[in-house]
């Protein structure tokens, strides 16, 4: 029996997420972002196509690299204005039964005592359905909305991620006995005192003497995501990741990174989704027309904005054809490693926008059902990924020409279930409802 394909939807909070310029299409909804029904419309959308999850990013800076100033990404909307993703989920929680939430956080800069509770009430109102994107960070612009001069240097900041993750595993698994919890009405007894412990982490950056303010939620500990793709990235997705983002061009590349990730998180499971844009018509033609139409709407300046932060590049500084030197970087490494492999060591902005055929580095899949279902079959089968992150283009008509012809295709081969399995996000996924006995958050479990 073939694999079958895992889907999330990938958005941001945001008018301007990865395609840069698409906001400015007249069909599409992005610039109602700030409407609480364009998200639950987005949720009910997802669940009619029956995808896994609504994997939303976020980032707590402005990108103000290029030119050294925020207006080249103000004008394009790229990735600002930006609303806090997690408020957006139990509206979304409430109008869906399955539809798993996927939110990114940034361990820098909140204490763990406080992002524990908010997770676990996130747990908790969505009925087991949250997972968390586990970011360390890249922007220097958040570091000083956050009061420091600048960010920590890359490695730095997975040491912090790694102590970060001890502590809030502390106080979901260990803080509260599963039976801690009585509701006995007739003895006067909510909580059994006994039951609850205070949680002793005393490490370099953090330390805490506290219980957890949350009863158990369905997953105690939400499903981990992470992206971080560079050596250090991808020894601490091993460590604790059981959803990896890969991005990548070619299956070839990502592939490589996905036999790294899996090798070293034997004999724990760990599943995989690559990036994906897809632009599908009912025949080629059609899509390749909508792909002409979308590409009209691309904005280079947002793209310039978009890359500069994501690589820590100021591409102002280069002419068109000028071989970029790309350095030292705090920003993303993967990318600027991502960049070279694809464009070659001397690349230049003028490569970087001809790849950047919707606004993003990303090549988007165009084709009909068929052609769009053979691509995502050979990724899978190529690359050895479990599933997809698609991008929005314009929505939601990319949404909508999805699900009606391109997911019936994969039914029919198999690769795609007709309806959802029951349980948890953690139980559809894994088919388990807490973490293996293997993963560091076990070490914390009530003894």
């Amino acid at each position: 029996m073939p694999r079958q394909i895992r889907l999330n939807a990938f958005d941001m909070a945001t008018p301007g997420h990865i395609q840069q310029g698409m906001w400015t299409h007249l069909r599409d909804n992005a610039r109602h972002y700030n409407r609480l029904d364009h998200w639950t419309d987005l949720a009910k959308r997802l669940e009619r196509g029956l995808f896994d999850g609504l994997f939303l990013a976020d980032v707590l800076g402005i990108y103000d690299v290029y030119g050294g100033s925020p207006d080249a990404a103000l004008r394009a909307a790229a990735q600002v204005p930006l609303l806090d993703p997690m408020l957006t989920i139990p509206a979304m929680a409430g109008v869906t039964t399955h539809l798993g939430f996927g939110v990114t956080s940034n361990t820098a800069y909140e204490p763990p005592y406080l992002f524990a509770r908010r997770m676990s009430t996130l747990d908790h109102l969505t009925d087991g359905r949250i997972g968390w994107n586990i970011v360390t960070g890249y922007l220097d612009s958040a570091a000083r909305a956050l009061g420091y001069d600048q960010q920590m240097a890359h490695d730095d900041r997975y040491d912090l991620a790694d102590e970060y993750m001890d502590a809030v595993y502390a106080l979901w698994e260990g803080s509260w006995a599963d039976d801690a919890v009585k509701r006995d009405t007739a003895g006067h007894l909510f909580t059994d005192p006994a039951r609850v412990r205070r949680i002793a982490h005393h490490g370099r950056q953090y330390r805490i003497e506290a219980m957890h303010l949350c009863e158990p939620s369905p997953q105690r500990t939400p499903v981990l995501y992470q992206a971080g793709a560079s050596d250090r990235g991808r020894r601490f997705a091993a460590t604790h990741a059981e959803c990896v983002f890969a991005n990548g061009t070619a299956p070839a590349v990502v592939r490589r990174i996905v036999d790294d990730i899996r090798a070293r998180a034997a004999p724990r499971p760990v599943q995989v989704f690559a990036g994906a844009t897809v632009v599908v018509g009912r025949t080629e033609k059609e899509a390749r027309d909508l792909l002409a139409d979308y590409a009209s709407h691309a904005d280079a300046e947002g793209t310039l904005a978009h890359a500069s932060a994501s690589l820590g590049i100021d591409f102002s500084r280069y002419g068109m054809d000028e071989p970029v030197q790309a350095g030292p970087t705090q920003a993303i490494r993967s990318n600027v490693e991502a960049m070279a492999k694809v464009a070659g060591p001397a690349w230049t902005k003028r490569k970087l926008l001809e790849q950047s055929v919707l606004g993003s580095r990303q090549p988007p899949i165009v084709g009909d059902p068929r052609q769009v279902a053979d691509a995502l079959q050979r990724w899978v089968e190529e690359a050895d990924v479990d599933g997809f992150n698609l991008s929005r283009t314009v929505m939601p008509e990319c949404l909508d020409a999805f699900v009606d012809l391109v997911v019936p295709v994969l039914q029919e081969r198999g690769l795609y279930k007709t309806a959802y399995a029951p349980g948890t996000y953690r139980e559809k996924l894994f088919g388990a409802a807490r973490l293996p006995d293997g993963h560091p958050a076990a070490a914390h479990r009530w003894r």
